[in-house]
Parts: structure tokens; C-alpha cells; sequence
């Protein structure tokens, strides 16, 4: 079986036991008859030239803690296996000049992301941010008023943003609740909104003022920045919510904020235009708003799944077989 003549992984000790536990090391050692694995902690871009030059990899398994790659690549690298998702940091558009094959994790993470856009939509729709505080404090004794103004996910009108795995596996998992899911993407085909179940929204304009929850998952590009303006927001009806799981920056943040204050629709978010949030951040004061530290994906257990899907790949590799969620130049250019 022909196999890659030499591979570098550069991991953090994190990483590896987070995306390769157990007998996955072993897989990954046993693909090159050359394997090495270099710790970036503290390693410089001249840092990593030099040991590319030295070892002269066919294939570079890389991660968040990888630095960014040198201009100049080592004669004999074709393959670029990373095993997160945004490559911006990674390499720079003139890398994808040659032959250079890069993939990605793809849709592995994917179901983790949408699971937490759900989680943020079920948490707007029952208060749970406000009854969080509220029946935690001691002394106080809490309790609803009648009627309560917790609403249910079922029948929901749902808009998306974008259309991408994430929110492919969005639509798959608001099913039981029979939502009628609309999206606005420039590259959804009638074709694929058929097989997805889902209709086309004429415009953003239509997507926020047409559907009671809107989910924010397009990506971060120059076209996207600040496209979600504070005359969309006030298109989501009095009691609506908007869930952004993707790029913080694709919204206009303080327009958000403006909105979220009037208390008129609830807000989840997981993504910020400055991460971390500030300590001083007014979302942080608001009951109406559901937080996370941008933990949508992967979670803690499902890092293998990635680790599983880079393996997946570099078997492929070695078997000059198609590789899964090849990043083109194209790819690359819309890419966050």
C-alpha cells in the first residue's frame, strides 16, 4: 500500500490527548515509515521553517497551537491535514499557489455546533438565562407569575443565514419540533433546499422579518462583515429570537446590544466581535440574553470525532484515494 514517505505532526500535548486518545496515536504513527511529533508550544514561524526544512515532510498534521507556516514550504510537503476549521491563521492564499493539498474537519464538528444553536434557541424561548439568576439566589424566593412568558419551540417559523454544514445539521435536528425552516444563502440551489427540506428566503430582509427565530451562521468574509444591520434585528418580531453561533462580526454588535436592551426579542450568542467578552460587555447585564464563551464545538468528548476524520483523510491519502473537505482556493477565499 503506497503511504506517505514521512509525516510531521505539530500538536500540543492538549491536542493529541484531546483528538487522538488511545489507540489513535498509534494509527497516526503507523501511516509514515517517518513520523515525528513536534510540541508548537512556544515555537516561532522561523521556529517551524526550520524543522519543516530539517525533516522535510511529506505530510503536516497541524492544529490550533501550530504557528502560522513559513512563505517557503519544504520541496517534498504536499499535504496539509488540519485537524480544526479555520485556516486563515495557518497559511495565507499564495500557499495554494502549487500543488498543495489542504483539508480540514469538515462537517465533523458540525452536529456539536448546531446542537448548541438549539440549545441557545430552547434556552431564548424558556427564559433560561433569567430563571438561571433568579432561583440561585439565596433568600429569594422566585417563582413564576401567571401567565409566564416562556414560549415552545413547535411550529416555529426558524430562519437561517447561511447554509453550510452547520446548518444543514441544524435543520435535521429542529425535525421533531415540525419547523418550518427557511434560508438565505447565496449559493442554495432549488435543488438543495429540496433535498433539505427547507425554502429559500427572497432576501435577509425576508429571513428576519418572515420567521419568529433567526440563526446567524454565515461566514466571516469581507461581504459579511456588519451585514446583520440594527434595520434587520428590528425586523424580528416582538417576542422573536436571534441565535448567532457562527462569526461575532457578522453582526453589528452594538446595534445588537441596542436591540437586546429593549427587551422586545431574546438573544443567544456563542460568537463576539471581541473574544473574550469584556468584563464591562452589556449583554452581560441582561436577562434576555443567553451566553456561552464560544463553546459551541466541538465539546470536550466529541474532539475524536475530528481526530477520527483527520485519520479518515490520511488513510485516504495513503491510499491515493479522494480526500473529504479539500479546501480549494475558492474555499479558502470564503471562508472565516
Amino acid at each position: 500500500m503506497p503511504r506517505p514517505s514521512a509525516l510531521l505532526a505539530v500538536l500540543a500535548p492538549t491536542e493529541m490527548r484531546e483528538f487522538f486518545p488511545g489507540p489513535s496515536l498509534d494509527q497516526l504513527r503507523a501511516l509514515a515509515p517517518e513520523f515525528r511529533l513536534i510540541d508548537p508550544t512556544g515555537l516561532s514561524t522561523d521556529d517551524l521553517a526550520r524543522e519543516l526544512a530539517a525533516f522535510n515532510p511529506e505530510v503536516l498534521v497541524a492544529c490550533w497551537k501550530t504557528p502560522p507556516l513559513p512563505a517557503t514550504l519544504p520541496p517534498r510537503l504536499r499535504y496539509v491535514c488540519y485537524i480544526a476549521g479555520s485556516l486563515k491563521r495557518l497559511l495565507t492564499r499564495e500557499h495554494f499557489q502549487g500543488e498543495l493539498l489542504v483539508t480540514n474537519w469538515g462537517g465533523s464538528i458540525s452536529r456539536t455546533v448546531a446542537e448548541a444553536a438549539l440549545y441557545h434557541i430552547l434556552a431564548c424561548l424558556r427564559q433560561a438565562s433569567h430563571w438561571a439568576v433568579a432561583m440561585h439566589q439565596p433568600g429569594v424566593a422566585a417563582w413564576k407569575a401567571y401567565p409566564t412568558n416562556a414560549r415552545s419551540l413547535f411550529c416555529r417559523r426558524v430562519g437561517i443565514h447561511g447554509f453550510g454544514p452547520v446548518a444543514r445539521e441544524l435543520v435535521a435536528l429542529l425535525r421533531p419540533w415540525n419547523c418550518p425552516v427557511t434560508v438565505f444563502a447565496p449559493d442554495v440551489t432549488a435543488d438543495l433546499a429540496r433535498a433539505h427540506h427547507v425554502e429559500r428566503a427572497p432576501s435577509l430582509d425576508a429571513l428576519f422579518a418572515e420567521n419568529e427565530i433567526v440563526v446567524e451562521l454565515a461566514p466571516l468574509i469581507p461581504a459579511t462583515t456588519g451585514i446583520v444591520t440594527e434595520k434587520l434585528l428590528r425586523l424580528i418580531r416582538p417576542g422573536g429570537v436571534f441565535v448567532n453561533v457562527g462569526r461575532g462580526a457578522v453582526v453589528d454588535e452594538a446595534a445588537l446590544l441596542r436591540v437586546a436592551q429593549e427587551g422586545n426579542i431574546s438573544v443567544g450568542l456563542d460568537v463576539y466581535t471581541t473574544e473574550p467578552l469584556p468584563a464591562d460587555s452589556g449583554f452581560r447585564a441582561l436577562p434576555s440574553v443567553s451566553l456561552t464563551p464560544h463553546t459551541a464545538g466541538p465539546t470536550i468528548d466529541r474532539y475524536p470525532d475530528a481526530g477520527a476524520f483527520a485519520l479518515k483523510n490520511l488513510r485516504a491519502y495513503a491510499e491515493d484515494r479522494p480526500l473529504d473537505a479539500v479546501v480549494t482556493p475558492e474555499i479558502f477565499d470564503h471562508s472565516s
